[in-house]
């Protein structure tokens, strides 16, 4: 089963630091890292910067349209290239049957601010106290985030899933 977590850093760049240092860990095989995508937020900016972070050929990789719609309803901008056209409503409730809610939605717009980044992962197999044991305090985020039952999972690789 893979779980959905958002973690939120505190400066711009801990996002980014945080996935570089997950790829060196699922070189050891110590997590499965099946799709991220990044959110930074820089001062002085109107909207945040985002990617996917993995090319989404991957086994278990989520479509960008999946990161667009998600980007687009939290942030309320367009993202990874994807026009939303939908009204926000429509989206929110599609949403839910994944298991993000509008009180994700609420804390993740109230948390991912200026100055700050988010990092989202779908991951699999997680050897959690070596990765936990591996960041140190000031490089861990905070926890948003963690929901995805096997449902949910189906549901979005159905809907979301790259072609291979």
């Amino acid at each position: 089963m893979a779980s959905l977590t958002v973690w939120k850093f505190n400066t711009v760049e801990g996002a980014e630091n945080a996935l570089k240092k997950l790829g060196d860990l699922q070189k050891q095989q110590l997590i499965q890292v099946l799709d991220a995508a990044v959110v930074s937020w820089p001062q002085g900016r109107k909207n945040p910067k985002t990617y996917q972070a993995f090319n989404t050929v991957g086994v278990g990789a989520l479509g960008g349209a999946f990161w667009g719609m998600l980007f687009g309803l939290i942030f309320f901008v367009p993202l990874l290239g994807l026009i939303v056209g939908a009204t926000a409503g429509a989206i929110s409730g599609k949403f839910t049957d994944y298991g993000i809610d509008d009180d994700f939605i609420k804390a993740v717009q109230t948390k991912v601010t200026e100055g700050t980044s988010a990092l989202f992962l779908m991951t699999g197999n997680v050897t959690l106290d070596k990765v936990e044991a591996a960041f140190a305090p000031e490089e861990r985020g905070e926890l948003i985030q963690s929901n995805l039952s096997s449902e949910q999972e189906a549901k979005l690789r159905e809907d979301f899933g790259a072609e291979i």
